[in-house]
């Protein structure tokens, strides 16, 4: 009840304010059928209860109309009209929008995808040729040799979706490749005002470069010679290279629209899409307030996979986005390649750090005066983060500057030093974003360093300047390193847990590739994304949990495809028990942002093993009403409930089936309220699946979290056929410890169960938390 109150408090103070005529949009959840059959359309009746609230003056103009993974509508309203409507009967909830952000080849080999194999996930899927992965993003660049339709069976019969043509989306844009491409725009312009058709395309082609770099991610075709500026050289492949792309367009110059991206989510799932990728987010809100949260929940129920990006916030903690559990929420891991660039100082001292930089060099053994942009006069803060027309041309010109990271974009800084007159430049990390790495398609010779280093450059220029011998420098650009240890290793800006919205469940759910990936990129597009940028480039190398989304999108296609009676539950248990916590050097994966040692709340259950993945042994998989269950005992109302799921709930069991932890989740965490209390216990249920070997007798190893007492019971599962279906009892006990108020603490551990074969690993984690 709390949600919904706090939610028209806020209403009517914003009715009460000065902004009383200030109009947002909002989602609107109608009844399920209940529209009278008077009115020939529900976009009729819509307007028609619209009318009935609004002012004369004011249009009843409908935005979108949901009818597959929702019911309702979007409508631009003043807060008092959105209060009004609520008290119309037939109205279940008026829900104010959010306005999302993006997260934004050699990861095949590095997944252990090897074209080659005569047996293995690739081949057992046939690649995922008849599966169709819906990718809602920025749109997408059709004439790209990623998705060209060679050697393509037949669409698919069950697809029922459309590609959408305009003046400059022809009727060829669409293939037997790319079967389907549609545009959602109203929400956007009813908060923005109209599209600028001089800088946006009105059609599904792609103006930014992301849909584009992540659909050909999840399902782009083999090409080749791929590179970006002759950086990462080699074979460009997609995760299901078969698969059907359909482009669904919700994000625009403004952002993502929720309004549009349930509208998107609406058409996917009718229009036949096996898989749902977003890499998109935004601040984590109830899930009955979530936009994201209610499409998924739909199209998981109607059994569409969905995968969402985890978020860019690393790496704090709490910063994980996409969190609800019906949803893969991907975080972001490095791969075994990366492009060092590094710097060397006037003192003899060389600084690695990482660039995609192809254009006019610096002249090799020379050294050029070396200056950071923060003291060059002006406010200090703005250059010393090069902000637009922050530096001074006097003191930059024809010298390598040294820019902080943060504010603008990490490549618009170089844009802003070599309009300066600058020669070059190093992006130096702040504390936050520690010694992560990323390398950028830079316009001037550039280099990214992590925080120490940029401590220990600053340093150098600040010493030098007290000596008779002013500061140099030069970059070194050392191109393409293969072989790179250790990887994977935890991207420093991949949004860690624990979930904010459900602790008990554990997020984000499995990392995957996403630093430095090369995919497609569209044409007027430069790789950098600065708009003085004029290059072109086929492909560009891009990172962000944006990045690790589509590959477990990809991946999805191809365990549905291999596994066509998995539900989307069971095929994201079959990769989480298989995902692995070790590097390429056989220790567990480090944090890329101070080089320590990650743990579940970076990586959750570890990260993807595509060929495990294909063969688990056992999942856990979860039905609707398990959900419906969840949603119960975390207290949402049966209002809420119903707002979220489309369906009527009936809580009383569920409040006796136990807690928000029993969902049958492929990890287990608990939480500990310690309220001066010494001994602390709870216990999770647990359901498997066999979908291995008939005849097969898994035994559990318990890895307790340290200070905790795990058992489980049976401790041996006995399976006589495929598909049975056995329950397990974990009981966790464990003591008080010493917390100030307000204060957390949390160990890992892990239940895996074995055959001999196969290892079914899920993490377990407890937390204890010291209430203020």
């Amino acid at each position: 009840m709390g949600f919904f109150l706090f939610f028209f408090l806020s209403l009517l103070s914003l009715a009460s304010s000065a902004s009383r005529d200030h109009h947002k949009t909002f989602i609107v959840r109608v009844q399920n059928d209940a529209k009278p059959s008077i009115f020939t359309t529900h976009k009729h009746w819509y307007e028609s209860s619209l009318a009935s609230v609004l002012s004369p003056s004011t249009p009843a103009q409908v935005l979108h109309v949901y009818d597959t993974v929702f019911h309702g509508f979007s409508a631009k309203l003043s807060p008092t009209d959105a209060l009004n409507l609520q008290t119309l009967p037939h109205i279940l909830a008026v829900i104010p929008e959010q306005v999302r952000r993006l997260h934004t080849t050699r990861s095949p080999h590095f997944l252990g995808l090897q074209t080659t194999d005569s047996a293995g996930l690739l081949k057992e899927s046939d690649f995922g040729s008849d599966l169709v992965v819906g990718v809602l993003d920025t749109g997408i660049w059709p004439e790209r040799q990623s998705f060209n339709d060679r050697d393509l069976g037949p669409v698919p019969s069950k697809w029922k979706g459309q590609c959408v043509t305009t003046k400059d989306f022809g009727p060829g844009s669409c293939n037997k490749k790319l079967i389907g491409a549609r545009f959602f725009c109203s929400g956007y312009e009813a908060s923005n005002g109209k599209m600028n058709e001089t800088s946006e395309f009105r059609s599904p082609r792609d103006t930014d470069g992301h849909g584009t770099h992540t659909a050909s991610i999840a399902a782009g075709r083999y090409v080749f010679p791929a590179s970006t500026l002759g950086y990462a050289k080699g074979v460009a492949a997609g995760m299901a290279p078969k698969a059907r792309l359909a482009a669904y367009k919700v994000c625009w110059t403004a952002g993502c629209f929720d309004s549009d991206i349930l509208a998107a989510f609406d058409a996917a799932v009718a229009d036949g899409v096996d898989v749902i990728s977003l890499s998109v987010g935004g601040v984590v809100v109830p899930y009955h307030l979530d936009a994201i949260a209610i499409g998924a929940f739909s199209a998981a129920d109607q059994g569409v996979f969905v995968s969402a990006s985890a978020g860019n916030g690393g790496p704090g903690g709490l910063t994980v986005t996409n969190v609800a559990p019906w949803v893969a929420t991907i975080g972001a891991g490095t791969i075994d390649r990366d492009f060092p660039a590094d710097v060397k100082l006037g003192n003899g001292k060389v600084v690695p750090g990482v660039s995609v930089y192809n254009g006019p060099g610096l002249s090799p053994g020379r050294m050029y005066p070396l200056v950071y942009g923060g003291t060059g006069g002006g406010d200090g803060y703005s250059s010393s983060l090069c902000l637009e027309g922050s530096l001074d041309p006097v003191f930059v010109k024809g010298k390598i500057v040294v820019c902080d990271r943060g504010i603008n974009s990490r490549a618009a800084k170089g844009e802003v030093v070599k309009k300066a007159g600058g020669i070059g430049m190093i992006l130096a990390n702040g504390v936050f974003d520690g010694e992560g790495l990323v390398a950028d398609c830079h316009v001037l010779p550039a280099t990214a360093v992590g925080a120490s280093n940029g401590d220990e450059i600053r340093g150098y220029i600040d010493s030098a300047s007290k000596s008779k011998s002013p500061a140099t420098a030069t970059i070194l650009f050392k191109g393409t390193r293969l072989g790179v240890r250790p990887a994977p290793v935890v991207a420093s800006f991949s949004a860690r847990g624990p979930n904010p919205e459900t602790p008990e469940i554990l997020k984000p759910d499995v990392i995957a590739p996403g630093l430095n990936i090369l995919a497609a990129w569209p044409d007027k597009v430069g790789p950098s994304g600065v708009s003085s940028d004029s290059r072109n480039t086929e492909f560009n190398i891009l990172s962000g949990t944006s990045m690790a989304c589509p590959h477990v999108s990809g991946l999805a296609a191809l365990l549905k495809a291999a596994h066509p009676e998995w539900s989307p539950a069971a095929i994201k248990s079959a990769l989480m028990t298989s995902a692995y916590t070790v590097d390429n050097r056989g220790e567990t994966m480090l944090d890329e942002s101070n080089g320590n040692t990650s743990t579940v709340l970076d990586f959750g259950s570890g990260h993807v093993h595509p060929t495990k993945a294909m063969d688990p042994g056992l999942v856990y998989d979860i039905t609707t009403m398990d959900y419906i269950d969840f949603l119960c005992n975390s207290n949402y109302t049966i209002n809420n409930i119903r707002v979220l799921t489309r369906k009527n709930a009936d809580c009383s069991g569920a409040k006796r089936a136990g807690h928000v932890g029993n969902l049958n989740y492929p990890s287990l965490s608990a939480v500990f309220q310690q309220y001066g209390r010494r001994n602390m216990s709870t216990h999770f249920i647990r359901r498997v699946t066999n979908v291995g070997e008939p005849n097969s007798i898994y035994k559990v190893t318990i890895r307790p979290p340290s200070g905790t007492v795990v058992t489980v019971e049976p401790e041996q599962l006995v399976f006589r056929r495929v598909g049975q279906k056995l329950n397990f009892l974990v009981r966790v006990q464990t003591m008080a410890v010493k917390l100030s108020p307000g204060g957390t603490s949390m160990q890992a551990g892990s239940i895996v169960w074995s055959d001999g074969k196969h290892e079914v690993t899920s993490p377990l984690t407890v937390t204890m938390q010291q209430p203020i």
